[in-house]
């Protein structure tokens, strides 16, 4: 099974540059065609060339990577997932959660539904995909793990939810 290598203009919240100004006014050719059915233009094709629409420089653009962008959809994603709102996502609660009985469990869930205390220590890329809390004076952690869709490798893009399947764990610290 081989994998894609991804490259920069693959992830959400890249976008083309001007080599020459750094001008965000990059264009592509591309070729449409009408619709009737539509009533609208339909793109057919996207060539290889480009300009940009500042200072007419016809070279390829260089990429950039928005990268605060990008960590504050981790984390929004993140956080849904936490609350249940998530598409392609996985929670899994550890043998050692699982044997405290359903009312620990639950009890689980809901503080790593409600947990709101992330900071540099906990969360040192902003992602919030890692926390500690205690019940009943057991600690205990949740972590969120990017894989991608078929589960069998990371995940290409973890700020692209169309081909990431997260996974929610909360365990006891012991089984850290």
């Amino acid at each position: 099974m081989g994998s894609k290598k991804t490259q920069v203009w693959d992830l959400v919240g890249a976008y083309p540059i001007c080599q020459i100004c750094g001008s965000e006014k990059v264009v592509r050719d591309a070729w449409a065609e009408w619709s009737m059915a539509s009533q609208e233009w339909i793109l057919k094709a996207i060539f290889d060339h480009f300009s940009c629409e500042n200072c007419g420089d016809t070279g390829v653009p260089d990429w950039h990577l928005d990268e605060d962008f990008r960590r504050l959809r981790i984390q929004r994603l993140n956080d849904l997932l936490r609350r249940g709102q998530a598409d392609h996502a996985t929670i899994v609660m550890t043998a050692g959660v699982q044997a405290e009985g359903d009312a620990f469990v639950h009890r689980a869930m809901e503080e790593t539904m409600q947990f709101d205390d992330f900071c540099e220590d906990n969360d040192p890329h902003g992602e919030h995909d890692f926390g500690a809390f205690e019940i009943d004076g057991q600690k205990l952690f949740f972590k969120i793990d990017y894989f991608d869709l078929e589960l069998q490798q990371h995940s290409r893009d973890a700020a692209n939810p169309n081909c990431t399947h997260r996974v929610l764990t909360v365990m006891l610290a012991s089984e850290y």
